[in-house]
C-alpha cells in the first residue's frame, strides 16, 4: 500500500501464531520522494507489541525496516482472529534530520503539519508445519519402493540408506589369511578322517585275529598283547630302580 510519502509493504502484519512463543514481523517502508521522511508507529495495544524503531527517518529514495515483535501468549484468540491494529504517521521532515530529532510535535495537524496515515491490521496465521519425515527401505521380505523417475520425486526428497545394512556384508579385510585359514582346515579334516580310517581297518584287524584265536583253541590275540605291555611296564620299573 501507498501513501503520498511512503510505500508500505505489507498492508496486513502477519504473524505465524504459536502459543507461548514471541514472534515477529518485519515492515518496509520505501521513500519514493526527494524529501526526507520522518515516520512514527502507533498500537492499539502497547503492551502486546515492542516495535523498533517505533520512529526514524527515511532518506530520499531510500527504504528503511521496521521490525515489529508480538509478545508471547498464554491464550490464542477464538478462530485465531485479531482486533489490534497499527497506525503509521509519516510527514516531510527537514532535509538532514536525524532520528534523534523526530518528535512528537512532528506528527501534530493542530500545528498545521501535513500528516500522512495509514493504518495496518495484524493477522494470525498458522504456523509453518514441518517437513513430513520419509520412511527409507522396506522390510525383509517386501518388494522395494519404486525409484524416482517411478514416482516423480526429486532425488533431494530423500536421504540416504542406514550404514548398517551395508557394512553387515562387508568382504573380509585380508583375504590371504582367510584363505590360509580354509587351506588349513581342510587339510586338519583330511588328516582326521585318513586316521580314523586307518584305526577301523587296525580295529577289524584285532577283531579277525581274535576270532581265529578262540576257534583254534590257542591264546587270544589281545591277552597275549596285553602279556607284552605288562612286560614292558615292569621292565622299564627294574630299569628306574
Amino acid at each position: 500500500m501507498s501513501n503520498a510519502l511512503l510505500d508500505i509493504d505489507p498492508i496486513d502484519l502477519q504473524f505465524p501464531f504459536e502459543l507461548r512463543k514471541q514472534i515477529s514481523c518485519s515492515l518496509y517502508l520505501a521513500n519514493k520522494t526527494d524529501n526526507y521522511v520522518a515516520f512514527k508507529v502507533k498500537t492499539t495495544n502497547p503492551k502486546k507489541y515492542c516495535v523498533r524503531p517505533n520512529t526514524g527517518v527515511v532518506h530520499p529514495r531510500s527504504s528503511s525496516e521496521v521490525l515489529v515483535t508480538m509478545q508471547a501468549q498464554k491464550e490464542a484468540p477464538a478462530d485465531l482472529q485479531c482486533k489490534d491494529k497499527f497506525l503509521l504517521q509519516c510527514v516531510v521532515a527537514t532535509p538532514g534530520v536525524t532520528p534523534k530529532d523526530v518528535t512528537p510535535e512532528m506528527f501534530s495537524k493542530e500545528a498545521g503539519h501535513r500528516v500522512e496515515e495509514t493504518k495496518l491490521r495484524v493477522v494470525y496465521v498458522d504456523p509453518p508445519r514441518p517437513p513430513s519425515p520419509v520412511h527409507e527401505g522396506s522390510e525383509e521380505g517386501s518388494s522395494p519402493r519404486a525409484s524416482v523417475s517411478d514416482n516423480g520425486n526429486n532425488a533431494s526428497d530423500f536421504t540416504a540408506a542406514p550404514r548398517f545394512s551395508v557394512d553387515r556384508l562387508k568382504p573380509q579385510d585380508n583375504p590371504s589369511e582367510a584363505r590360509a585359514l580354509i587351506t588349513r582346515l581342510t587339510e586338519e579334516k583330511n588328516s582326521a578322517v585318513q586316521l580314523n580310517n586307518r584305526l577301523q581297518q587296525e580295529l577289524e584287524q584285532l577283531k579277525r585275529g581274535s576270532n581265529r584265536s578262540q576257534s583254534g583253541g590257542g591264546i587270544p590275540f589281545l591277552y597275549v598283547l596285553l602279556v607284552g605291555l605288562i612286560g614292558l611296564i615292569l621292565g622299564y620299573i627294574m630299569k628306574r630302580t
